[in-house]
């Protein structure tokens, strides 16, 4: 199963050309679905629910063969997914990725729900082995499909949480410039909210990225897709500002105290000195910047398909979830469009 997994792993890096981050959560789902099937090598008869129902492991080793308690004691990952504590060396039996078929896909899933996994979290992992025996297919390692009919739960729509256009004016403007690091700070926000960037995107930015005299900066996206992202003329001139008084000499755009390339993690803990200052919202994230430039571009009349360029997303279906608009836009467009309102 290992090789194979491999195998699809390479493929998205190098074909699909996948950021390492993408594949990572790629490699964690199949993993972890490795480690649910390592128990179907001792006895492909044996169903969990002795286990889930209380009964002892002498049971268990009656029900899965003489080889399932000693399979059981030396492999960690199958006892952490049945609750027992693990004490020996790691031992591989994974059930080959060839008798993997529709029913075992289904005790997967009946697994996870057991464990209470969100709904979310398992049509991600749905989606993952899907494309993965897809793969397997296709390259011809297994002749059917399995995943083919598996089907994910239902997930409900989920609105992101966005600011208002006066908590974000004050959210941008909060940082002092008086000092450089309040210069970075205005900087990086005021770029988060004029481009709709990502924070990855943003953190990867160099200083030649920004092209000063168009008004454009050149985006690195997912799956290493550039794209060209308008600059408002106010994130422009609070970069220069901030490049004007910066002592570091480094390609990197932004930069930490230290003087290194500035992390996501790092543009969250900048954004956490700020948030209780100028919001009530506590939930705010770096990708709240993002949520809340789709949303007023909306509200003050740009179309879907414009705002699915400047997100950079591949699918239109993905910008629909901004389609969200606040009460006050939605009456404002009822009072003049309806004919008796």
């Amino acid at each position: 199963m290992q090789r194979y997994i491999d195998k699809f792993l390479r493929y998205l890096e190098i074909e699909k050309n996948y950021s390492a981050h993408t594949v990572l959560n790629y490699r964690l789902d199949l993993e972890e679905f490795g480690n649910f099937l390592r128990y179907r090598k001792v006895d492909n008869t044996f169903l969990t629910t002795e286990i889930s129902q209380g009964k002892s492991l002498e049971s268990a080793n009656e029900i899965g063969g003489r080889n399932f308690l000693k399979t059981l004691s030396a492999d960690k990952p199958v006892r952490q997914w049945f609750g027992f504590p693990y004490s020996q060396s790691h031992k591989d039996v994974s059930l080959e990725a060839e008798k993997v078929d529709y029913l075992t896909l289904r005790r997967y899933l009946a697994k996870l729900k057991e464990k209470n996994v969100k709904a979310r979290t398992i049509a991600r992992k749905v989606s993952c082995l899907k494309t993965f025996f897809k793969f397997l297919l296709r390259e011809g390692y297994i002749k059917d499909n399995p995943a083919l009919l598996v089907s994910g739960p239902k997930v409900d729509k989920y609105l992101p949480g966005f600011l208002s256009e006066e908590d974000a004016v004050r959210l941008i403007e909060a940082p002092s410039t008086a000092e450089p690091l309040g210069l970075r700070d205005r900087a990086i926000f005021e770029m988060l909210y004029s481009t709709g960037m990502r924070v990855s995107e943003l953190v990867s930015l160099n200083k030649d990225s920004l092209d000063h005299i168009s008004g454009v900066v050149k985006v690195e996206g997912k799956g290493k897709k550039e794209r060209l992202a308008p600059v408002g003329e106010r994130a422009l001139a609070s970069v220069r500002r901030y490049l004007g008084e910066r002592k570091k000499d480094s390609k990197a755009l932004f930069l930490n105290d230290r003087g290194g390339r500035i992390t996501a993690r790092g543009v969250r803990f900048v954004l956490n000195k700020y948030i209780n200052v100028v919001s009530q919202k506590q939930h705010i994230s770096p990708h709240t910047f993002r949520h809340s430039f789709a949303t007023h571009l909306l509200n003050h009349g740009a179309d879907l398909r414009s705002v699915q360029e400047l997100l950079g997303h591949a699918n239109l279906s993905t910008t629909q979830v901004y389609t969200h608009l606040t009460t006050d836009r939605l009456k404002a467009v009822y009072d003049k469009a309806h004919p008796r309102a």
